[in-house]
């Protein structure tokens, strides 16, 4: 029987080659790392699912209610005239009573989950759009030449702060009003909703992001700091 015995040059190389290889990253700090500029740190597709579901299962969870309560008070109308007078009479009333409250409490679930999903996901949408077109002004505009806008180095994200997500409250919202024909005067009410609802969770997202490290442009021009495009 013959054994075989590594050389010590090559233990000696195949160590220093394990040495000298980069440490696999940890996934998790990896993903942290590839979308530490985005809002609440999660890329834009995973944003959009989590938000849609959230609220096709919000919609889904009312809807059923309305639409349950709203067909069990139909039934109840459509059949007032014709109460049944016996106890199996009875029995296949509140049977059938009970089938139509099911089914159009589904239907109209199914109904209002869809249309708030697709609405939150025009909404999302919207706001990464203006926070791109917004990105990329800054990079291309921002402090160049003597009218620049401002002073120092533009880093990425800076430009996705809580204004983006007022244009997509008030531009949802006006989408909504037109798209149902509302009037004026409730047109009106909505963009209020839109703004407020714009405020508040850009805010909620701009103070997150803080926490996370990524700083808003509009804090570092309040405070006097500069966000300039190195050239």
């Amino acid at each position: 029987m013959t054994s075989t015995t590594a050389s010590p040059s090559a233990s000696a190389s195949t160590t220093a080659s394990a040495a000298a290889a980069p440490p696999t990253p940890h996934p998790h700090l990896s993903f942290r790392s590839r979308h530490a500029s985005s809002r609440l740190s999660l890329p834009l597709s995973l944003r959009l699912t989590l938000s849609t579901s959230a609220a096709f299962t919000t919609g889904l969870f009312l809807g059923t209610l309305y639409g349950g309560r709203t067909a069990g008070l139909r039934f109840r109308a459509e059949h007032a005239h014709r109460l049944p007078t016996s106890p199996t009479g009875w029995y296949l009333y509140h049977k059938s009573k009970n089938y139509h409250v099911m089914l159009g409490g589904l239907g109209e679930g199914l109904r209002m989950g869809a249309k708030l999903g697709a609405w939150v996901g025009v909404f999302f949408v919207v706001e990464e759009a203006v926070d791109e077109m917004r990105e990329v002004v800054g990079r291309e505009w921002w402090g160049r030449g003597p009218g620049g806008w401002g002073r120092g180095r533009w880093e990425e994200g800076m430009g996705k702060d809580f204004l983006s997500t007022v244009v997509a409250g008030l531009t949802t919202a006006g989408a909504f009003s037109v798209w149902n024909r509302f009037p004026l005067a409730t047109a009106a009410r909505i963009a209020k909703t839109g703004l407020l609802a714009g405020v508040g969770f850009g805010l909620v997202q701009d103070a997150l992001g803080m926490l996370r490290g990524r700083e808003p442009g509009y804090v570092k021009w309040m405070r006097g700091g500069s966000r300039t495009v190195d050239t």
